[in-house]
């Protein structure tokens, strides 16, 4: 009985109040991260929604996700004369340069125009070689600027190709090695071995993987920088989640599934891929969404094996179909690197960034959701 009185009421000891003070501590971390996970993504989401965005139509910015990245050059034409230049290569210039007042006329598809004196130009490279040509003028005297003008779309086709063919891989070879574990191998030391080397293999840091992948794939079998070797690196890097989770998967479906089927007269591989893969699936898919948010952000394995820091050619600007397979991509978490530690900062470049990452978050979300929904269905059409 407490000092009320009441005889079912707990006494407030030292030890719960030890359990309250650390109950508090763990719940406070807990918002703290979530506050700080909330910031760092509504800061991008805000910063890189304003750079793909706009304002007016098409509300969307289209040389950003359909462009190259351009070298920019800073140059200053001189002011006494006219110069020429295609009407679609002018608009860019005067896009790129919205503080300069151009005096410009129209004939046909060509532009006319003289510039302000002491107006100093900003262009991408494209422009810069066309109004040289175009006009006759030497190469002036400018300063380049790296990564400061076109868009992101090569790094987000080579994202997309990484992320894709890397998880057919893993998923492939994964499912299978956790079927053999599962359903036909038996207790050993050997198999006891080989799971304990799978969950350790989890733990590898992925700049270990980058480096055996690029002297296992670019190095001794002559795949040299190329979305092959990226491929198998990445994929093997991921082995390890798939193989647990399915097998997991695998024993978690009830062993009277097993038994009717083989009761019945199914054999075993019959038994496993119509009883019980297809009620694993969905464990399966989860841990292939965990798999795409790994091996999504990777940089120290691409950079080695199959990421350049630019490419004039998208992979399927080939001339024979195994070269789309011994061809280098970029890719968006080489391209922020690069962009954020590797070139001289400017505005452009704090852009870019901001963008880039937005629209990487937006391209993985967009897979795992496809990966969340094919779940769901595999969860609705079969139930036990």
């Amino acid at each position: 009985m407490n000092a009320d009185g009441h005889i079912f009421c707990s006494r407030w000891t030292r030890a719960k109040t030890l359990e309250a003070v650390a109950f508090g501590l763990f719940r406070a971390a807990t918002y703290v991260v979530i506050a700080a996970a909330l910031y760092v993504f509504g800061d991008i989401a805000f910063k890189g929604g304003a750079v793909v965005f706009q304002k007016k139509a098409p509300f969307v910015n289209v040389p950003f996700l359909t462009e190259s990245p351009e070298t920019l050059d800073i140059f200053t034409l001189p002011a006494d004369g006219e110069y020429r230049l295609d009407a679609g290569l002018f608009k860019r210039l005067r896009d790129a340069n919205a503080e300069v007042r151009f005096k410009s006329t129209v004939s046909g598809g060509t532009v006319t125009f003289s510039v302000p004196v002491g107006a100093s130009l900003h262009v991408g490279n494209t422009v810069y070689r066309a109004l040289m040509e175009a006009n006759g003028v030497e190469p002036l005297e400018h300063t380049t600027q790296a990564y400061a003008a076109g868009g992101i779309f090569p790094a987000i086709v080579g994202t997309v190709l990484l992320v894709v063919g890397s998880m057919t891989i893993a998923l492939t070879l994964g499912i299978l090695c956790a079927v053999y574990l599962s359903e036909y191998s038996r207790h050993s030391p050997f198999i006891n071995f080989v799971r304990l080397s799978i969950v350790n293999l989890a733990g590898v840091p992925s700049i270990v993987f980058g480096m055996w992948g690029a002297a296992m794939f670019v190095i001794l079998f002559k795949w040299n920088v190329s979305l092959l070797a990226g491929w198998c690196t990445l994929a093997f890097m991921v082995l390890p989640i798939i193989i647990t989770g399915s097998e997991e998967s695998l024993r978690a479906v009830p062993k009277g599934f097993r038994d009717g089927s083989l009761a019945l007269g199914a054999t075993q591989w019959q038994t496993v891929t119509r009883n019980v893969l297809p009620y694993a699936l969905p464990g399966i898919l989860t841990s292939s969404i965990m798999g795409i948010a790994r091996i999504a952000g990777e940089t120290a394995a691409i950079m080695f094996t199959a990421a350049f820091v630019i490419s004039d050619k998208l992979p399927w600007q080939v001339t024979q179909v195994k070269d789309f397979f011994f061809s280098g991509v970029m890719a968006l978490p080489y391209h922020i690197f690069v962009v954020s530690a590797k070139v001289p900062q400017n505005e452009y470049t704090a852009r870019v960034q901001y963008g880039t990452t937005f629209v990487f978050m937006v391209i993985i979300a967009l897979i795992a959701l496809t990966s969340i929904l094919l779940r769901a269905r595999a969860r609705s059409k079969y139930r036990w």
